[in-house]
């Protein structure tokens, strides 16, 4: 079974991190991806704010699974870079993270990707690059 197979199957139960973080998986396909999460105190940074890297976190596997629906067989995936940009924070509620693929090439992709908060106002925003593998025979 697939990665994205286990995901339709299991949900959040496919993958670790997910499981570690909350994350609950909304919606993926087509080169796009939104999974969402509720913020806890323990994600917070010592000024009581959801820390950064959770934003990046949250974007980064967004992006990665929206990448992943357009992978071809024996295809797989690295970051290569992330940069994120931090708009506003928040200590509590529900965050949900948006990912596109901007363009998808032989070695490496584009993806972008969105923080909102519940009220649907914007909180980050990440691009990245991914390195595209192919299994060797």
């Amino acid at each position: 079974m697939g990665y994205l197979q286990e995901i339709e199957a299991k949900g959040r139960e496919a993958n670790p991190f997910f499981v570690l973080m909350g994350i609950d998986v909304v919606s993926f396909g087509g080169g796009e991806a939104v999974l969402s999460m509720e913020v806890r105190p323990e994600m917070h940074n010592g000024a009581g704010w959801l820390q950064g890297g959770i934003y990046t976190s949250l974007a980064d596997e967004a992006m990665a699974l929206a990448l992943t629906t357009l992978l071809a067989g024996g295809e797989h995936i690295a970051t290569i870079s992330e940069t994120t940009q931090y708009f506003k924070g928040v200590r509590e509620g529900t965050v949900k993270a948006t990912a596109r693929v901007v363009r998808k090439g032989h070695a490496v992709a584009f993806v972008e990707g969105e923080i909102a908060g519940a009220d649907g106002t914007l909180l980050a925003r990440t691009a990245a690059s991914f390195a595209v593998m192919r299994e060797r025979s």
